[in-house]
C-alpha cells in the first residue's frame, strides 16, 4: 500500500515541554490548560467553531520513537495488543482527544483537558457532537471494571 502523508494545520502548546508527565487521557486532565496555534493558511477553517464547547483534536504523537504492537497498560498486569489499548506507541502515532474549547483569539484556540506534549503537530480539528456518536451497548473488554481511577495516572502506557 502507498504511503500516506499529512500536513499539520497547527501545533499544540502545553506545559509538557519535554514530554514528561503528559496525562494518559484528556479526561484525567480536565483542568490542564494549553493552546492550539493554527497556521495562517488554515485560519478560514476556524469560522463558526467558537460556538462549540468541546472539540476533537487529531494530532501526531511526535515524541513516539519506538512503536510496538504490544502494550503494557499500568492499570493492568498483562500485555495487550496495541489496538486493544490507548497506548501512544502505535504503528501510526496518531492521537485523538476531546478537549474543552475555552476561547478563540484569532488563530489561537485556548483549550483545557490537555493530554498532549509541547509542539505536537495538529492534523485536524472537529466539533464534538455527542449525538453524532451514539453509544448503544458498550463493552469495555479487558478494561471492564478498571476504568474508574485510571485517568489520574501520568504518561502513556507501553
Amino acid at each position: 500500500m502507498e504511503e500516506i502523508r499529512y500536513r499539520p494545520i497547527g501545533r499544540i502548546h502545553t506545559e509538557f515541554k519535554d514530554g514528561t508527565g503528559v496525562p494518559r487521557q484528556a479526561a484525567g486532565a480536565s483542568e490542564l490548560a494549553g493552546r492550539i496555534e493554527i497556521f495562517d493558511e488554515y485560519l478560514p477553517g476556524l469560522e463558526d467553531l467558537e460556538g462549540f464547547s468541546h472539540i476533537v483534536v487529531v494530532f501526531h504523537l511526535h515524541r513516539v520513537s519506538q512503536p510496538s504492537l504490544k502494550a503494557h497498560p499500568p492499570w493492568d498486569g498483562r500485555r495487550h495488543g496495541v489496538f486493544a489499548t490507548r497506548s501512544p506507541y502505535r504503528p501510526n502515532p496518531i492521537g485523538v482527544s476531546v478537549v474543552r474549547l475555552i476561547s478563540m483569539e484569532g488563530g489561537e484556540l485556548h483549550i483545557a483537558g490537555i493530554d498532549m506534549a509541547e509542539a505536537s503537530p495538529v492534523l485536524d480539528i472537529k466539533p464534538y457532537v455527542p449525538e453524532l456518536n451514539p453509544q448503544g451497548d458498550i463493552r469495555l473488554g479487558w478494561l471492564e471494571g478498571k476504568v474508574n481511577g485510571m485517568n489520574k495516572s501520568k504518561s502513556g502506557d507501553r
